[in-house]
């Protein structure tokens, strides 16, 4: 393929096209994040962005000739399966056409650290080459939303800019400090209404387990208050998994960092969602995350979403033991998973076993989680 790709993106962006902006984070301080450790930030040229987006223009062309070549006027499987076997190098854009080619994802970490009028420029561009185009996302960090007006940021909504994913983590400002984000709960919530003001839709990211076990009452208390200030559109929980390679790796051997434990993340949510008042929508799509049955409607699936947390805190240690081994492995997905005797008795054989060895499960579950991004 001759255009760029970065990394990551969100999980809900995974049907859209990728188009490369910037490579790797302008920030890339964050204790708890090794992404892009040992990565230089760098910006692309508009010419160079363009460039991609032409060739990418191309590979739709020619994944749509094969597409006549078969009588059809749109990708099917039977397309999908000429391109693998004569062209793998156009599978991504096949596929994203064979998903409808609605939805466009701009990387790296953090976009909106262009001028305006530059991003404008790419996002028109876009929509031009390719008019299926209905949604344009891409991050943005607290700290370069704030340097645009709201009116530079109607403007890239006005140029086709559909969303932001936003990566919050917490509202408590000691955390912020310590785990280096270079943002204040203050910003965080200029920036969210800027954007909202601004009528672009807006994803805020909040880390379970951000405070450890010292501070997750603070962590849930303030991450609360300012979520519920800003009420943002969307508000997707993620679980902290701190990796080997993070900064924040030292700070855990030391003890300085106790890492929550799935009991502590599960009494953490729960204090949360208690204590946000909002109207958009709660998102759980992560494997890291404990309970990813917790989602819905705010404020109507409230009640619900909160009987989950409870669900799950009521049961005996053993079974909560359990139910977390099993996600954790990746046997369980949903609470009711646990109840099939086979799979209950398929992870109560390996916590039995681990016991056994003298394992600590704490340990254990951490371990493995530092495993995944």
């Amino acid at each position: 393929m001759n255009f760029e790709q970065g990394p990551i993106r969100p999980p809900n962006e995974a049907e859209s096209l990728f188009v490369r902006l910037t490579r790797n984070c302008p920030w890339n301080k964050c204790l708890f994040c090794n992404i892009y450790k040992n990565k230089t930030f760098s910006r692309r040229t508009v010419e160079e962005i363009r460039n991609d987006i032409l060739a990418m223009k191309e590979a739709e062309e020619k994944v749509l000739s094969y597409a006549l070549s078969l009588g059809e006027d749109e990708v099917t499987r039977e397309v999908l399966q000429m391109v693998y076997n004569y062209a793998p190098d156009l599978l991504q854009i096949a596929f994203w056409l064979f998903r409808g080619g609605k939805n466009v994802f701009l990387q790296d970490a953090d976009c909106m650290i262009m001028p305006p009028e530059q991003l404008a420029e790419i996002i028109s561009f876009i929509k031009e080459q390719f008019p299926s185009v209905k949604r344009v996302t891409t991050y943005g960090r607290t700290k370069s939303i704030c340097k645009y007006t709201v009116e530079q940021l109607k403007m890239l909504k006005e140029a086709g800019l559909s969303r932001i994913h936003s990566g919050l983590e917490s509202g408590y400002d000691p955390l912020l400090k310590f785990m280096n984000k270079g943002v204040t709960a203050e910003e965080h919530i200029q920036a969210g209404l800027m954007v909202k003001e601004a009528g672009i839709s807006l994803c805020e990211y909040i880390l379970l387990g951000f405070g450890g076990k010292r501070y997750w009452r603070e962590h849930a208390m303030d991450t609360a208050i300012v979520l519920s200030t800003i009420d943002p559109h969307f508000v997707r929980i993620r679980t902290l998994a701190a990796r080997r390679e993070s900064p924040l790796q030292a700070y855990i051997e030391s003890g300085e960092f106790q890492v929550q434990n799935d009991d502590g993340l599960a009494m953490e949510e729960r204090l949360f969602l208690q204590n946000f008042d909002g109207t958009g929508f709660i998102v759980s799509d992560h494997i890291l995350n404990l309970l990813e049955e917790v989602q819905g409607q705010l404020p109507k699936d409230m009640e619900k979403i909160i009987g989950v947390v409870n669900s799950y805190l009521s049961l005996p240690p053993d079974e909560r033991a359990n139910f977390s081994l099993g996600r954790r492995l990746g046997l369980y997905r949903f609470l009711k998973d646990r109840n099939d005797p086979a799979l209950f008795h398929q992870v109560e054989e390996v916590r039995l076993s681990l016991i056994k060895r003298g394992k600590d499960l704490e340990e254990f579950v951490s371990e493995y989680m530092s495993n995944y991004l």
